[in-house]
Parts: C-alpha cells; structure tokens; sequence
C-alpha cells in the first residue's frame, strides 16, 4: 500500500537527482540528441504477515546496495554516447595541447575553434557501412592474425597474417576491390571530411586524407604480437605524426556484434571518473583533435568481434594520400 506522502517524497527525490545529474552533464557535454529516459519504477504492495516483512526488508535492504553499487561504478565514467541512442552530433570541448597547436598553425584554414571529441549517427548510413563491413569481412577471410587484432590497410594492401603481413594485393587470383567498393570508400570518405571540417569550423580544402587509413578486426584471442595489444592508452600524434584528425567509423553493434571493445577517452589518468566512453553503434562516427588533448584506449574485446575502419587527415598537404584504386 502506498502513501500519498511517501509518493510526493519520491517525486520530489527523482526531481532534485535528475536536475543534479543534468547539470553535471550539461558542463560535459553538448548535446543536439538528448537520450530519453527509459526507466520506470514499480512497487508492489506492502507485506501483511511479520514473516513477509522481515523478507521484504531484507529485500528493500539489499535492493539500497545494489543501488549505490550501481551508481557508483556508473559514476566512473561519462558515456558520449549509448549504441542503443541515435545522435545528430553530440560532442565534448578540451582545451587544444600546446604541441598540436604549435604543430597545426603552420597550415592556415587548418587550425580548429576549439578542439575536442564528437559522434554522430547521421553522416554515413547503415547500408554504406554493411558494405565496408562486407569488404573487411571479405579481405581479412585472406589472412588473419593469431593474436587479437587484424589490421587491413586499405591503401598499401598490408594485411595481418599469422603473426606478420602480407600484401594483400599481390594475390592477383583474389578479387579484392570492386567498383562499389571504391565508390562507397570515397563517397564514406568525403562525408567524414566534410563532417569533421564543419565540426571543428575549418577549411575543408585544407584537410588531407593521410595514412594510415584501416580496416580493424578486434576479436579477445591473447596477443602474439605487440600490434595484438589494443588496449594500450595511446595519443594519435605520436603514434602517427601526420595525424591532425582522427576519425572512426564503427561497422558493428556494441551489445549485439561484440561485447566490451568500448572506446574510451582518458582525461586524467588519476581520476577514472572523468573517463568518456563511446559505445560503438554500426554507421556510428566519431571524430577527434589528434593531439594530446584526446589520450584514449579500446576497452578487450571480451565476445565476439568488433569491426571499425579509421579514416585519418592530415593539415600536411606533403603527408597527403590519395584514394584507393586498386583492381584485381
């Protein structure tokens, strides 16, 4: 049986936690698509025997834990953005690192407002990624790593096999490329840097697809190789100097395809609660400043495999490379 006060009491609770957790995110985030909240709350009726009272406390007890267990490991990390939401651009402003803003005024028109992480779902559709997907699934049937990751650099042919590469391409009696293929790569292409030009206010003719540019198959097989081990904290500049945007675009669902493999962007190192985690959505594409203001790592894969392809630009016009034209 329930109160008329112990409702208004609990109207008022959801209110007062709901206005706090929106204002923590709004100094977070920005957000065009605001996920709605799904969750609903239902209570059965008071028990009427002694014996039933005491299960139900116990109950309602454990019930509290479970509760501030919960929030408490959610409160570890902010989530960008959800697989099961669907966002315009949703996006988080950090400050731009001394050494990528030395490094990208040398290229005028090339120079971001303001640096910092975005996603959207509304840039590359679910049919231009089942195509990508089908040519990465298609191409890695060729070869394949021991360990956790296979790599498939679309521009040089350079494929993980066994615990090396190969070039893909030399194998002449394999039909790699297709013309939809290619079609579907440069059109996917030109969106995203278009997309990142508008995001990040610059001039688009001043962006340059650079390399490398890959296909990524992470699967949670031990790794054999070094280049196995995804889940390292890494910057983009320094892995890659020619990087200045990053951008990714998953093939595969987080929760259905695969399971962890989350991205995460690591704010400080000492506190995992400024953690910001991307939870991979097929067509979904995020997109980053390539400097030290964006430290980031791929959570193990832990079921299944997790399909994704990184398109890389470049304010270099030296660094710049062409798409692929490869026929076999």
């Amino acid at each position: 049986m329930k109160t008329r006060e112990g409702n208004v009491i609990k109207r008022k609770t959801d209110k007062n936690n709901k206005g706090k957790k929106d204002s923590e995110n709004e100094k977070l985030l920005k957000s065009e698509d605001e996920a709605k909240d799904k969750n609903t709350f239902k209570y059965g009726p008071m028990p009427r025997f002694p014996s039933q009272r005491i299960w139900s406390r116990g109950i309602l007890i454990l019930g509290i834990f479970v509760y501030l267990w919960y929030f408490s490991k959610s409160s570890k990390e902010t989530v960008l953005a959800k697989q099961t939401d669907l966002y315009h651009r949703r996006g988080q402003v950090v400050h731009c690192s001394t050494e990528y803003l030395e490094d990208v005024k040398q290229y005028p028109g090339c120079v971001p407002q303001q640096c910092g992480r975005y996603v959207s779902d509304k840039i590359v559709t679910t049919h231009e990624a089942e195509i990508l997907l089908q040519l990465a699934q298609r191409v890695m049937a060729l070869g394949g790593s021991k360990g956790g990751a296979t790599i498939m650099d679309l521009h040089s042919g350079a494929l993980s096999f066994d615990d090396k590469f190969v070039n893909v391409y030399a194998q002449k009696k394999n039909k790699i490329l297709t013309p939809t293929d290619l079609a579907v790569y440069k059109l996917v292409r030109t969106k995203i840097q278009n997309a990142i030009a508008d995001t990040f206010g610059i001039d688009v003719a001043s962006l340059h697809l650079t390399h490398p540019t890959f296909f990524s198959r992470l699967s949670n097989l031990k790794p054999v190789t070094p280049h196995d081990e995804y889940w390292h904290i890494h910057i983009d500049k320094h892995t890659y100097e020619s990087f200045h945007y990053t951008s990714l675009l998953y093939l595969n669902d987080y929760g259905i395809d695969f399971k962890g493999g989350r991205f995460v962007f690591l704010n400080d190192a000492s506190s995992p609660t400024k953690n910001v985690t991307v939870e991979p959505r097929k067509g979904r594409v995020s997109m980053f400043t390539s400097g030290s203001e964006n430290p980031h790592f791929v959570e193990p894969v832990t079921e299944g495999l997790r399909f994704a392809i990184t398109v890389s630009f470049t304010c270099d016009p030296s660094k710049a490379i062409q798409d692929p034209v490869h026929k076999v």
